[in-house]
């Protein structure tokens, strides 16, 4: 379920916006000033913010840079302000809509409902591309892997049998697959020696004390599960 936070002050605006968002299954909560909107920000994650412009405690333009530097979230203009430099200043600010008041809600519903489908599959594609857990951060078309902010250095079968673990997280993959995946693949044959080998030394380079990624089935193989806190 998307989650959507409105910050508008007017209380009837508000409250309409809310409700027509909860018919279409979106999970609303709603900000009558920046203040509120900062703390709400603080306690959890939204998908999206409807912001107006005209603010008790400040201006939504102003708050559009905070949204997106940072709390990293998309947003779209709710305003009376419709003069075409304010429009356009709108979307230079990062803004994926700006819809001017008075406005119909049965439209203003299915932009907004376009916008949350669009990011969905922007957040898919990226997911395709990177990869963020624990304290790795794992870019799969550069094939970089970075903990902590460093880059570390892995060899060619060390980032492939990374890659491969967690393509298929949470799934238990047999040392006869990781071998037909990693090596055979590619006309080379190995033993589970090699593979046991170079599942030690990804490990001692991704693993914190705390943070535990690769996970032995004994009988079976290995597990990805990404950064799970040691017991």
């Amino acid at each position: 379920m998307s989650k959507v936070l409105v910050i508008e002050d007017d209380e009837m605006l508000n409250a309409g916006l809310c409700y027509n968002l909860q018919k279409k299954q979106i999970e609303v909560k709603e900000a009558y000033s920046l203040a509120d909107a900062r703390r709400i920000l603080e306690q959890g994650h939204y998908d999206l913010a409807l912001l107006d412009v005209n603010l008790p405690d400040g201006d939504g333009f102003s708050f559009a840079r905070e949204l997106e530097e940072q709390y990293h979230l998309p947003f779209i203009f709710l305003t009376a302000h419709n003069l075409d430099e304010e429009v356009l200043y709108g979307f230079k600010l990062g803004a994926d809509e700006y819809i001017t008041k008075p406005f119909n809600i049965k439209i203003v519903m299915e932009r907004i409902q376009a916008v949350l489908r669009r990011l969905r599959i922007q957040d898919a594609e990226n997911e395709k591309k990177q990869y963020v857990c624990g304290s790795l951060a794992i870019d799969f078309e550069q094939r970089t892997v970075w903990k902590k902010g460093e880059l570390l250095s892995l060899t060619p079968t060390e980032y492939n049998l990374l890659e491969f673990f967690c393509k298929n997280r949470g799934q238990v993959l047999t040392k006869e697959l990781l071998l037909e995946n990693i090596w055979d693949s590619k006309g080379n044959y190995v033993n589970e020696h090699a593979l046991t080998l170079n599942i030690s030394r990804l490990r001692s380079k991704i693993e914190e004390e705390e943070e535990s990624y690769i996970k032995t089935i004994y009988g079976m193989g290995y597990q990805w599960i990404g950064g799970e806190r040691k017991k």
